[in-house]
């Protein structure tokens, strides 16, 4: 009896450490009883079947997530949008529970817009409100710029679009060796190490987030597709791959949302927009990283739908009802 205590404590740490340490991959079975609900379905787009969520009723807004994500980051928009829009968010090939295409070995712009426009057609929508952040708004304004008549309007949030230097951590995985480490194992403080780089108040980093980043990086296949993604957002931005100067010929009304701490998006890339992007409105947030959906909640769903709705950003209601409390005016625009 006492060994049979002993190795069940054993099999018990050692199943912890596993998930712990990040080591192997979870089943995709384990990982859609726990990341799905009533909402969820799946599509067979060309050669990859897509995860995505669809609720409401009214217009539909199509959300893309950025990398190193899932479809979970609109989670506090799509229940503040969902009783006046049919609200459509889908985890991007390489990316949660979709995982990887085997059949490509980039997901460059190229690759990224035409499952986007392929994800659309299946879904029989003519026309979205599109939704972007990071590099979700990079494949958004791409998309935009080539399907002016899809896109009626647009929501970027901290998105990439002009020519900088990559963040570390994607420099990262363009390493060879190093990304070859990472593909085998990841643990979860080096996930937290991750998040605290796109969060300004490591406070709000909850265990949950922490844990549902790690499981959707070990979805079979999706720490080999991220290496290609680093590489193919390498290309775009730091070799100036972008077409960042066809921004100035995009007609279609935006919201430009960003956080004033953002180590991923610096200011100097939002300027850009307000230079660039003609038909734009702005709006910062102190305090706030590089997702502010998550760091922000419900102001910045707020601000989103009151754009989406209305085509303006409307007046900021009184304090307590923010999302979260933060030093002096938690919104200004420039």
């Amino acid at each position: 009896m006492k060994l049979t205590k002993l190795l069940l404590v054993v099999s018990m740490i050692a199943m912890s450490g596993c998930a712990y340490f990040g080591l192997g991959s979870r089943p995709l079975s384990e990982l859609t009883e726990k990341y799905t609900d009533e909402s969820s379905k799946f599509v067979a787009v060309d050669s990859v079947v897509m995860h995505y969520q669809d609720e409401g009723f009214g217009d539909p807004i199509l959300m893309l997530h950025g990398e190193h994500s899932s479809l979970h980051v609109w989670d506090a928009w799509a229940d503040r949008m969902k009783n006046d829009f049919r609200v459509i968010r889908l985890d991007l090939p390489g990316h949660g529970l979709t995982g990887p295409d085997e059949s490509t070995d980039t997901y460059d712009l190229e690759y990224m817009t035409a499952k986007v426009e392929a994800f659309m057609d299946k879904l029989g929508l003519d026309d979205v409100q599109l939704v972007g952040a990071s590099y979700g708004g990079f494949i958004a304004w791409n998309f935009a710029k080539e399907n002016p008549d899809r896109v009626t309007s647009m929501v970027l949030v901290d998105s990439t679009g002009f020519d900088q230097d990559v963040h570390p951590v994607l420099g990262y995985n363009t390493i060879p060796l190093l990304a070859g480490l990472n593909s085998w194992t990841l643990p979860r403080y080096k996930v937290k190490d991750r998040l605290e780089t796109m969060f300004a108040d490591d406070e709000k980093i909850t265990k949950d987030i922490v844990r549902r980043n790690q499981d959707m990086m070990l979805r079979k296949g999706n720490r080999s597709a991220f290496i290609k993604v680093a590489r193919s957002m390498e290309d775009q931005l730091e070799e100036g791959n972008n077409e960042s100067d066809r921004i100035k010929y995009i007609q279609t009304p935006t919201l430009v949302m960003w956080g004033e701490q953002d180590e991923w998006t610096p200011e100097r890339i939002m300027k850009e927009f307000k230079v660039n992007l003609p038909n734009a409105t702005f709006v910062s947030y102190e305090v706030v990283g590089h997702l502010p959906m998550e760091e922000l909640p419900r102001q910045s769903a707020r601000d989103a739908y009151n754009y989406l709705l209305n085509g303006e950003l409307g007046a900021l209601p009184g304090e307590q009802e923010q999302g979260w409390i933060v030093p002096g005016n938690p919104r200004k625009g420039w």
